[in-house]
């Protein structure tokens, strides 16, 4: 989907599709609101037929071809516990999208537009519990909208993983030698404190020390912590910077921009490592001054990049 292409790097902005997931309760129906970010939607379609799939959880709906690819359709409803109403109207669709390098469809009950919304309006979902875990849902983060109603952000990669189609390549670190080590520091950004530890054990498996935030605010916190440390030598401690994308508050993009504005920071460089494996998504991290734009998670391609730019930043 294309809508996106009018956001400015930098500005903290995302583009959600608005979808909606009918549910009964007690003999009422109540209309749950979701988003999903843009970059990860190719598009919306209605229901095709499908081809269903003997012993596969039941949420998985089916298969169909889309122009010579088999597509996996996911029931959100069913995933996420939801009782649906039988007898009420519904303008079923089916959201396809791609992420880590995975196509696969969510049958929704509508969708109603696109919003757009700054990365601050966007609260991580701390009423979950630690495994984002919801009425049997997963959400990464929530907002208010009109009327005081809010949205909800699925974890969409969570049921990529339930179903074994995405797997992260945590072992595929054959290039590490022990006489290969690097030394100092690697700041890793992201709101999964799952993908946190995976980039975590690769860069210290690399030789680095690790520190940690949440998100970009957090990130800019954690560089002044450490310019209180290390001061005019921080360019030759502070190696490498790992930011995911999509994070609440502050989105990697926008921690980028602020990175490179800032002349202690600005020669210290930036790896993208996202879900999200559009072609735009790339380009706008390497506007945002990254140097590399990873889709989660190929240790082998983690660890090649990784290397390649901070020996290049050694020079």
């Amino acid at each position: 989907m294309k809508s996106e292409e009018s956001l400015k790097v930098g500005s903290n902005e995302m583009e959600l599709v608005d979808f909606r997931i009918l549910k009964e309760e007690d003999g009422e129906v109540y209309e749950g609101i979701y988003g999903i970010n843009v970059s990860k939607v190719r598009e919306i379609i209605k229901l095709p037929k499908l081809t269903e799939l003997p012993g596969t959880p039941e949420f998985i709906e089916g298969i169909f071809d889309l122009r010579d690819i088999v597509i996996p359709v996911v029931n959100l409803a069913k995933w996420m516990g939801i009782k649906e109403p039988d007898d009420v109207q519904k303008r079923t669709r089916v959201i396809i999208t791609e992420f880590n390098n995975v196509l696969i469809g969510f049958i929704v009950h509508d969708a109603k537009r696109i919003r757009r919304i700054s990365w601050s309006e966007i609260e991580p979902a701390s009423f979950a519990s630690g495994s984002g875990e919801l009425d049997g849902s997963k959400i990464t983060g929530v907002t208010k909208i009109e009327d005081d109603s809010v949205l909800l952000i699925l974890d969409l990669e969570s049921v990529v993983q339930e179903l074994g189609l995405y797997e992260p390549e945590v072992n595929d670190m054959t290039h590490v030698i022990d006489d290969e080590k690097f030394s100092g520091v690697a700041l890793v950004l992201d709101d999964s404190a799952t993908a946190r530890k995976i980039v975590k054990d690769a860069l210290e498996n690399m030789g680095f020390d690790v520190v940690e935030a949440m998100d970009g605010e957090e990130g800019l916190k954690k560089l002044d912590e450490l310019y209180a440390v290390y001061e005019e030598k921080i360019n030759d401690n502070l190696k490498i910077i790992i930011s995911d994308v999509e994070m609440p508050r502050m989105d990697g993009f926008h921690f980028a921009a602020n990175v490179k504005e800032d002349e202690r920071f600005s020669q210290i460089p930036i790896v993208f490592n996202s879900s999200i494996s559009d072609h735009f998504s790339e380009n706008r991290g390497m506007e945002a001054g990254g140097e590399a734009y990873l889709v989660k998670f190929q240790g082998g391609a983690f660890y090649d990049e990784v290397s390649r730019i901070v020996r290049a930043h050694m020079k």
